[in-house]
């Protein structure tokens, strides 16, 4: 069982590649839409001042998106792991993603760099994840209900 869930866990990191660097482009176009006036912003600007660069900024958000997304593709078979109880998922999940995120919104300048910053970061960042939780709670819930109901 634990070598399937390895192998569960390498190819969905594998496979959050690719999505980690895609909502992280998308988030850059939403950003811009928001804040740009009318221009494209591929990275937060006091990332590339502090690289120096635009290009370096951008391969720096790349990469760690990358990252994000492996970390949370392989993250997610903790899921699966029956024997373990859903507040025992809920935390060892979140810690897991809340340590690839937070540093890495802290490097990439996506949170005031100041401990203001960081804690309303880290509100925003819990408020969704609540967000997200509670509403995959609700439909698994919903559907472990019909399937009583169709077995009564």
């Amino acid at each position: 069982m634990k070598k399937e869930l390895r192998k569960k866990a390498i190819l969905r990191g594998l496979f959050g590649i690719p999505t980690g660097i895609s909502i992280g482009y998308l988030i850059t176009i939403v950003l811009s839409l928001i804040w740009g006036q009318g221009y494209y912003s591929p990275c937060v600007p006091e990332l590339a001042k502090h690289l120096g660069n635009e290009i370096l900024a951008v391969l720096l958000q790349t990469a760690l998106c990358a990252l994000l997304g492996i970390t949370f593709g392989a993250a997610s078979v903790l899921w699966e792991i029956e024997h373990w109880g859903i507040a025992k998922q809920t935390g060892i999940y979140f810690l897991v993603i809340s340590t690839a995120m937070l540093p890495t919104a802290y490097a990439l300048y996506w949170m005031e760099h100041s401990l203001k910053g960081f804690l309303c970061y880290l509100g925003i960042f819990v408020l969704i994840f609540l967000v997200i939780w509670i509403s995959q709670y609700m439909m698994a819930w919903q559907s472990i209900r019909k399937i009583n109901q169709k077995l009564k």
